[in-house]
Order: C-alpha cells, then structure tokens, then sequence
C-alpha cells in the first residue's frame, strides 16, 4: 500500500476555489431556471406607456383624423393601436370630431380583448361576460376593475394616443392602470 505525503493533498486554497466555484456553477444554474418561474406570478404591467405614440390601423399604417373620420361615423367605436401596441377604441364625437380619450380594449378579467357591442350599446367580454358601459366603466363582472383609457390628440391631421395619468373620470379614482 502506498502513503499519502503532504505534497499529494490538494492544499486548502486549491480546495476552497473549487467549492467556490462548484457552488457558483450550480446557484448560476438555479437561478437561471427559476427566473422564469419568478417572471410568471408577476403580472404584466397593464397597457399603455410612458410618452404619446401615433395610432396605427389594422395594416400598421399611420391614423389621420380626416381619413378617420370620412369613414367612421358618429357614435363610432372602433379599434387602433395604442400604447404598447395595446388595442385602443377611438370614438368618434360627431362629424368633425375624435374623442379626447381612447379606451383600451384588453379586458380587466382575464386580458381578452372586449368588442364594442352597437345594439346594447356596450363593450362585452366574450370569454366570460364581463361587461363595460359606453365609456369602458365596469358594469357587469366578473372583471374588477373599468377598462383603461388613454389620451387621444390630433396633431397636423395625425392622431396620437398618450398615456392618461389624471383621476378617472368614469370613478373619480387614481387610474389603476398607471
């Protein structure tokens, strides 16, 4: 049998690196797995962004208030890209005029997008029936909380949807969605 001599033992600073380094390899490889884990129970921000964005239309072209407004007609509730990229109802006031806010189509339940309903004159959920008033306040649920509303300004015939950071008008609460 042949004896171990001192100079055949790792010494300890050798030993100590290679646990350092083992511990570092598999935490490095923990967190990494469970990042994604973490990322999942936290809710997504809700829609909209910090400054103003054009409104795009179903092909991603640029919203002009005259192009919009030659073929949508009073009372009209119909869909854009808003913040985000967010679906964002504009509304159309009267023959020379787009609403000063927009409301945000994704539903407060479950984040199905909500379509304008004209004959009951209301937005309603079809994925669980959760329905909103003419101005996206919550009115029947199962979803908590009114739609998101979001700025709506014409600049040279361009229209621009900006986040809205004032008191909900519809509740006179703080907006939930900023």
């Amino acid at each position: 049998m042949t004896q171990l001599s001192a100079k055949d033992v790792p010494g300890m600073g050798r030993r100590q690196f290679m646990n350092l380094l083992t511990f570092g390899s598999v935490t490095g490889v923990a967190l990494g797995a469970l990042y994604p884990v973490v990322n999942y129970f936290i809710p997504p921000k809700a829609g909209g962004g910090g400054g103003g964005t054009t409104a795009k239309d179903e092909l991603g072209n640029t919203v002009t208030a005259t192009g919009w407004l030659a073929s949508h007609k009073e009372g009209d509730r119909s869909l854009v890209q808003g913040l985000k990229g967010d679906p964002t109802y504009l509304i159309v006031e009267g023959p020379e005029a787009i609403g000063a806010y927009g409301i945000n189509a994704i539903c407060t339940h479950l984040g199905c997008v909500v379509p304008w309903n004209s004959g009951a004159n209301k937005f309603m959920c079809p994925c669980h029936g959760s329905q909103y008033d003419a101005t996206g306040k919550v009115v029947r649920g199962p979803a908590p909380l009114s739609l998101a509303l979001a700025h709506v300004t014409v600049d040279n015939d361009t229209v621009f949807v900006s986040q809205w950071t004032e008191t909900d008008f519809r509740t006179g609460d703080k907006p939930w969605w900023s």
